[in-house]
């Protein structure tokens, strides 16, 4: 099965610099399925129109295009449609709840995250604080990068934070948190919950019901899905409760010089003509993922992974960072003193993509005490042989490295 849905990647078998490529960067942004493609050329090729404006065919068969996709994600999630909002991605949503919730926040708040989160959930937290007087604290985090659950909750309990927003699984690391043992006992201290699931969404496939948080966000690029579209989950109560981000067109109810008012969400949230093409892609994206085995695709995920681990293992001098018991399959690595970007550098000679540096998570780094790490994020689309032509690139960067 691994195999033909391989072929349905067109990327995957192209050459970079007269080398195969092998894709190993999947946690940055995913490669599409001709499928995805396909939607979103048939929708500028034959149906674009723009939507909810208009009476006319084409808008109106956009119009209902674009929120049965809405539809489709809610049922995804299990979540209800008006509790979806479309945003640019995971970044825009994280920036649009951290504005949102400043109204519930004052100088007797703490906001808590973690030392391992992506900058998109770090930086509009500090915005929060600096426009609130909140203040930031974090959880606790060993020297290798793996959260210490149990002095988590209990910091929960002991701070009883306003607001707890930390990652589903870390992007650097591939480290899987068990979030729902958070929110259980944030639940406890009347706390909200926000969860990034940017890396979380495609491997994990998450109920959000089940998970029982107020907040979770997503990109859909990271899951199959076409880049600058994405969107998040809200409680409805807390979502519709929140002030306007944005404002313009399409999310008003009535505008005069008298006054302004406005749709209740998740149209609040959505001003301007949103990503139409996107949202369609998308739609093709989760079509694709729910005609698949979820859990066949997961395990073997998890033997690539496994695959990889023990492969580097048997390379002295290499250092795996993270948890490499729960992870989606990222393996995030140093060799010696050698800097991670020579590394990557000589790997693409080879047509190996990798990336190297913080990876948008320089907090955690200063935390690890590193510059930065070379980092292999895969997804299901990824081979046994991907991995061993991937070993035998380092291999032999090793040696011209230390020549």
């Amino acid at each position: 099965m691994i195999e033909q849905l391989r072929k349905d990647f067109p990327l995957l078998h192209t050459q970079v610099d007269e080398q195969p490529l092998c894709y190993f960067d999947s946690a940055a942004t995913t490669q599409k399925p001709q499928s995805v493609i396909d939607a979103v050329n048939k929708f500028y090729q034959q149906e674009n129109a723009n939507v909810h404006r208009g009476a006319h065919t084409l808008s109106a068969a956009a119009t209902t295009q674009y929120e049965a996709v809405r539809t489709k994600l809610a049922d995804f999630l299990n979540v209800t449609a008006k509790e979806v909002v479309w945003t640019k991605g995971a970044t825009d949503s994280l920036n649009l709840i951290a504005y949102g919730l400043s109204d519930r926040l004052n100088k007797d708040n703490v906001i808590l995250i973690s030392p391992l989160e992506h900058h998109a959930n770090i930086v509009p937290w500090q915005q929060a604080a600096k426009r609130t007087g909140a203040r930031i604290e974090t959880l606790p985090v060993s020297t290798q990068g793996i959260l210490d659950l149990e002095a988590s909750k209990q910091l929960i309990k002991t701070l009883r934070p306003k607001i707890l927003s930390v990652c589903h699984a870390s992007n650097a690391l591939g480290n899987i948190h068990d979030v729902a043992s958070l929110i259980d006992v944030a639940n406890q201290c009347g706390t909200i919950t926000v969860i990034d699931g940017a890396q979380s969404f495609l491997h994990l496939r998450p109920d959000l019901t089940a998970l029982g948080c107020d907040f979770f966000v997503f990109s859909a690029h990271k899951a199959l899905g076409p880049t600058g579209v994405g969107g998040l989950f809200g409680r409805y109560e807390l979502l519709n409760d929140m002030p306007v981000y944005q404002t313009g067109g399409e999310m008003i109810e009535r505008v005069s010089f008298s006054g302004t008012t406005f749709r209740a969400a998740p149209g609040k949230f959505e001003p301007g003509t949103p990503n139409i093409s996107g949202v369609i892609g998308f739609g093709a994206a989760l079509d694709y993922l729910n005609a698949i085995d979820a859990s066949a695709l997961a395990c073997f995920e998890q033997s690539l992974y496994r695959y990889l681990v023990d492969a580097l293992h048997d390379i002295d001098g290499i250092t795996i960072w993270g948890d490499t018991k729960q992870n989606i399959g990222v393996v995030s690595f140093t060799y010696k003193d050698e800097h991670h970007f020579d590394i990557a550098t000589f790997l693409n000679t080879y047509g190996v993509a990798v990336r190297s540096g913080h990876h948008c998570t320089q907090p955690l780094m200063e935390h690890l005490s590193l510059s930065g790490t070379v980092r292999v994020s895969l997804a299901f689309y990824n081979s046994y042989q991907d991995i061993d032509t991937f070993i035998d690139a380092l291999k032999d960067t090793i040696d011209m490295l230390e020549e």
